[in-house]
């Protein structure tokens, strides 16, 4: 056996020596990863694309029987999983493909839901009618699909039904609408809230103060419906609905009262000021315009505050007429 020369020697030696430090670097490098993982505990940290495309690179040159005997933070079949996913994503072509069958104009489905919505009998295939009419060539099933895309039901559903919009269309010239608001006087002994009660023609925003009262109760209500039904001079002669809420003054009598003069009481949903936005705006409009302006001393002094509001209104409106001092105005 001959003996190793100096420099083979020499190169063992520094080989042996670089294989140790790099052991010694595993080493440190998995005892770190145990800490940082006794640190997250069950939370698993989370990854950009770039750190798990990194990852999955060193991963694959290792192979999986050299990564199962290191201590690393994700197992070897998350990180070959990752690798898979690169190398499909590299054979992805699904950002190359078409949007397959072009989808149906925006004006054509603006139409199909306009044409259901204003008629409430028109099936499908009416619908392709009219819009065929118009020069569009649109099968039912899209027609279908869009109106279903919208909430629109067919039309045998659609039609028992009457949305908000429809009844007061249809009923346009013979309706009004009532609602209350309060109002804090100064009188000697101190403030007191006065309720005023009004009603709103909608057709035209022509508006009745029906009544003001400190203690508003079911017989001051019975009383004014009577003068709201009045053959001669009330306010809802030749009416068929009145809009209101579900406040309680509006009572089983008011009620009565309005259907022995054939008047239907619309009561709305609770919480639904929408509904009855024509009188919300009134409400407000008088306040900021006029009764927050102003510091009323006495039932006698708002009375006249509120006259001439709508008297102002009515000659804003129509400045033809005389300003007679009434209760009732044109509003808009």
């Amino acid at each position: 056996m001959q003996p190793l020369g100096p420099f083979r020697f020499l190169l063992i030696s520094v080989a042996g020596w670089i294989n140790q430090h790099q052991r010694d670097v595993i080493d440190y490098l998995q005892e770190e990863n145990r800490i940082l993982r006794d640190q997250l505990g069950n939370k698993r940290p989370r990854l950009t694309d770039d750190q798990r495309r990194r990852l999955a690179l060193k991963a694959n040159k290792l192979g999986r029987k050299v990564l199962a005997k290191l201590d690393t933070l994700f197992t070897p079949n998350t990180l070959l999983g990752w690798h898979r996913k690169l190398i499909a994503r590299k054979y992805d072509g699904s950002r190359k493909r078409g949007p397959g069958r072009p989808q149906v104009m925006e004006q054509i489905r603006e139409l199909i839901v306009k044409f259901a919505e204003e008629n409430g009998t028109w099936g499908y295939t009416r619908i392709r009618g009219a819009l065929a009419n118009l020069g569009y060539r649109v099968g039912r099933n899209t027609i279908a699909r869009t109106l279903k895309e919208h909430g629109i039901e067919p039309a045998p559903e659609r039609c028992k039904k009457t949305s908000w919009k429809q009844f007061l269309e249809a009923h346009w010239e013979v309706l009004a609408a009532a609602d209350f608001f309060t109002v804090e006087l100064w009188t000697p002994t101190g403030l007191v809230r006065v309720v005023v009660l009004f009603v709103i023609e909608l057709s035209t925003r022509r508006v009745e103060i029906a009544g003001i009262s400190t203690k508003p109760d079911r017989a001051w209500m019975t009383q004014v419906a009577r003068n709201l039904t009045d053959v001669e001079d009330g306010f809802l002669a030749g009416k068929k609905y009145l809009i209101h809420d579900r406040d309680p003054l509006f009572t089983a009598e008011f009620r009565e009262t309005l259907a022995a003069a054939e008047i239907e009481s619309v009561r709305l949903p609770a919480r639904s000021p929408n509904l009855n936005a024509y009188a919300e705006r009134f409400v407000r409009t008088i306040k900021e315009s006029c009764l927050e302006r102003l510091i009323l001393f006495g039932e006698q002094s708002l009375r006249r505050a509120i006259e001439e509001f709508v008297v102002h209104l009515w000659s804003a409106i129509i400045p033809s007429e005389p300003h007679a001092a009434t209760c009732s105005s044109q509003y808009s």
